[in-house]
């Protein structure tokens, strides 16, 4: 899924090449992207687009008159700039918004359609797409405290929660938990101070790094290349290889269609975390300790 700084850049992206232009038609090609009915989106087109927001993952654009259109791109979802009136083609494009200078398409990888688009009447409306979590990146630390210790969760679920923190989801979590050098399943609220310190300069520098990276790679032209899985990750995706910092193989806590990726030498003291399935099964197998491995 999209996160904090691939929607940034989005965002930068879009606000080069839209801002100040007429919205001339909306197609859509999936039945099950529309979420919303009132208003109906015909009265997207023919407005000129005033500004865009991020509301945690959710990309709003405003138009003339307070209408926005909320797209939420959820795990699968991507955009694309493309000539003026480019097709609708193959099953996975949801949606094309056109404007004079050029084509917005919305796709989505796979099967299940989770992409999501919905057309919204003012700010109180717009209010209600946004999950409310911390901008990180403009608190401070007391604020960014508060907000991680506001009820006792795992780090990896609260740092994922959009109601807790803004724009954060699976791959920036392991990142910063790495960074932080700080284990997925330890307790927010038995957090030492100098772990939390930690944890809020690791969630900085880390989305500003990639922030800055992604804008690098990306330049002047429209970012195609957005994904969950980077080589210059540490450990997000890189299950088994080695850590970059102390050299220890990448480990993992597998859990529906998500996993949790981490290093046991500089997260977790050696301690390898037990795998909801995997653990199960190997029972006395299971290695419980990097020496183990």
């Amino acid at each position: 899924m999209p996160e904090l700084p691939d929607i940034t850049v989005y965002i930068e992206a879009l606000v080069r090449r839209i801002v100040g232009q007429r919205l001339e038609g909306v197609r859509i090609n999936s039945p099950f992207l529309v979420r919303s009915f009132a208003p109906p989106l015909e009265a997207a087109t023919g407005r000129s687009v005033r500004e865009l927001r991020r509301l945690g993952k959710r990309i709003a654009i405003g138009l003339d008159d307070e209408l926005w259109l909320v797209l939420h791109l959820m795990i699968a979802g991507r955009l694309h700039w493309k000539p003026r009136g480019a097709k609708l083609a193959g099953k996975h494009a949801l949606a094309a918004f056109d404007f004079a200078e050029g084509t917005l398409l919305l796709t989505e990888a796979g099967a299940k359609r989770r992409a999501a688009l919905y057309v919204v009447q003012g700010e109180e409306a717009l209010r209600g797409h946004n999950p409310g979590g911390l901008e990180v990146l403009t608190a401070t630390r007391d604020e960014f405290q508060a907000a991680l210790q506001r009820e006792s969760h795992t780090l990896k679920r609260t740092l994922t929660d959009p109601t807790v923190l803004s724009g954060i989801g699976n791959a920036y979590s392991d990142e910063i938990l790495h960074r932080a050098r700080l284990s997925p399943l330890a307790l927010t609220q038995k957090l030492a101070r100098d772990e939390i310190d930690r944890l809020h300069a690791a969630v900085l520098d880390v989305l500003r790094e990639w922030i800055d990276r992604l804008r690098s790679e990306v330049g002047d032209e429209f970012p195609e290349n957005v994904t969950a899985f980077r080589p210059a990750m540490a450990v997000h995706g890189r299950f088994g290889k080695p850590c970059p910092a102390c050299g220890a193989p990448v480990q993992r806590i597998r859990y529906a269609d998500n996993e949790t990726n981490y290093c046991p030498g500089c997260q977790t003291g050696g301690k390898i975390l037990a795998d909801r399935s995997l653990s199960r099964l190997l029972k006395d197998d299971w290695p419980r300790h990097l020496d183990e491995l």
